[in-house]
């Protein structure tokens, strides 16, 4: 009696392993990627946020609006300079891929501003942004760090405000704006033996 209770165990471990593996229980969604060449080398791929619609939090000390209702920035002085946004991140088919992070730290009248963008069926990005804008007033970043099909490359991030100038009474205020240029990292050649005359 008790080897046919284990043999069922056993049997019943085997056959839910089975059907795992031949259904799984989750099967993530991808969006396919848009990405094209750049002229100089490497991929281009173009992200967009919609303001206000887009945000998910935002968080900071002083804050008159919370996002989402009853967030209580903690009083903690050394967060008195942060600022910390998460915003639903959309492809050029104005599909959600995927959440970006950006803090900004206020710090001796220059600004430290750091995205992370997190794209779950491909992995994340950490981008470290210049503090000062550029003419036209975009940002410039560096990939820092990357995970998943992010992890061997290196690249940059150009961050832009685009303002709404449409009109229409349901548009968003505006939109930001990331372009992302991936290149693979440069890896060194392994030297090759001379071949012995035989």
């Amino acid at each position: 009696m008790l080897k046919t209770f284990i043999v069922g165990i056993l049997l019943g471990i085997a056959a839910a392993a089975g059907a795992l593996y031949a259904i799984p229980v989750v099967d993530q969604y991808r969006e396919a990627s848009i990405i094209s060449v750049a002229t100089n080398g490497g991929n281009l791929e173009s992200f967009h946020i919609n303001v206000p619609m887009d945000m998910v939090m935002n968080g900071a000390s002083g804050q008159t609006v919370e996002l989402p209702i009853g967030l209580k920035w903690p009083d903690d002085p050394i967060l008195a300079n942060v600022s910390s946004e998460i915003f639903k991140l959309r492809n050029a088919r104005d599909a959600v891929v995927g959440v970006a992070l950006r803090t900004v730290a206020h710090e001796k009248g220059a600004d430290v501003v750091d995205w992370v963008i997190n794209l779950p069926a491909r992995g994340s990005l950490f981008i470290n942004m210049d503090p000062l804008p550029q003419e036209g007033g975009h940002r410039i970043g560096r990939l820092r760090a990357g995970s998943r099909e992010f992890g061997p490359l290196s690249g940059f991030v150009t961050e832009r405000w685009i303002a709404d100038t449409s009109g229409e009474e349901d548009a968003p205020a505006g939109r930001i704006e990331l372009l992302a240029t991936y290149v693979g990292k440069a890896e060194p050649l392994d030297e090759i033996a001379p071949e012995s005359p035989e």
